[in-house]
């Protein structure tokens, strides 16, 4: 996938934007921002933004107050693989795989990751080496709202603070963004992959996340949450021989590295299950 030359390739590619991406930072610039897109001065900012974006929307769809009031909206989702065994995308996005490490390591965009540092829990991360990280890049005009992947129990949310990077590739190459963004971690007890670690992690510059519950029984393909305001990603975390990918999706990854997939739809199977 080509880069393009947009404002994230300018805050990450030369000195001027470099100095504006720290100030926006430093400055909480998003306080700002979210005022602006919560209010109806946004509207001529959401025409744009649609039409940039190439996003597609039914005839009859409603007429939007505000940016905020578009971001969030609530499509539903169609289609979702409700075959046990089958692991779903929890949202549409671009998904990327990668080895966890015998020492919980693991590599994406050239930036290296110990499983401890992402969550904050070296104990729970011990449990993943061997394992697989599947990474969804959500891009601006995807739908922003994620489900559950499976039936099972969902526990605590761990809220970590941190700054907002974007999550586009280039920025992935300078920073290790995934330890450096907001970000909340859940563990689901699955029972069709068992112990799952989900982590939504917030962009730039808002970086919302919006967890519905905590601690209580779940269903595959029910609403988990959304984003708030600004596109981002969402990481599993899997331990040794849990899933298979599929091998049509695999060979994609292992030629373009990132493979588009919508929510709902089937991209793995549990491992030792015939696929179906």
């Amino acid at each position: 996938m080509s880069e393009k030359k947009n404002l994230v390739y300018y805050l990450y590619t030369t000195i001027p934007g470099r100095i504006l991406l720290k100030w926006i930072q430093k400055c909480h610039a998003d306080h700002l921002v979210v005022r602006f897109l919560r209010s109806g001065f946004s509207r001529p900012f959401l025409r744009w933004y649609i039409k940039h974006n190439e996003i597609n929307l039914p005839d009859n769809e409603q007429k939007y107050w505000s940016f905020r009031e578009f971001f969030v909206r609530n499509q539903g989702a169609a289609g979702v693989d409700l075959v046990p065994g089958h692991l779903i995308s929890p949202c549409d996005g671009w998904l990327s795989a990668y080895p966890i490490q015998k020492d919980s390591n693991f590599y994406i965009k050239g930036s290296r990751y110990q499983v401890g540092d992402f969550l904050e829990d070296y104990n729970l991360a011990r449990n993943y080496e061997g394992g697989v990280c599947l990474v969804f890049r959500l891009s601006a005009s995807d739908y922003h709202h994620y489900l559950y992947i499976d039936d099972g129990y969902q526990g605590k949310n761990h809220f970590i603070p941190g700054i907002l990077h974007s999550v586009q590739p280039i920025a992935c190459r300078s920073y290790p963004v995934y330890v450096l963004n907001r970000r909340s971690w859940c563990l689901l007890t699955t029972e069709n992959f068992g112990p799952v670690v989900q982590t939504e992690i917030g962009a730039l510059i808002v970086g919302g996340i919006v967890n519905y519950r905590e601690n209580t029984r779940v269903c595959k393909g029910m609403e988990k949450g959304f984003f708030d305001l600004a596109g981002s990603t969402i990481v599993l975390l899997f331990e040794p021989e849990r899933i298979c990918i599929l091998p049509g999706l695999k060979s994609e990854m292992d030629k373009k590295k990132e493979v588009r997939v919508e929510m709902g739809q089937k991209i793995a199977y549990r491992f030792g299950k015939a696929r179906l």
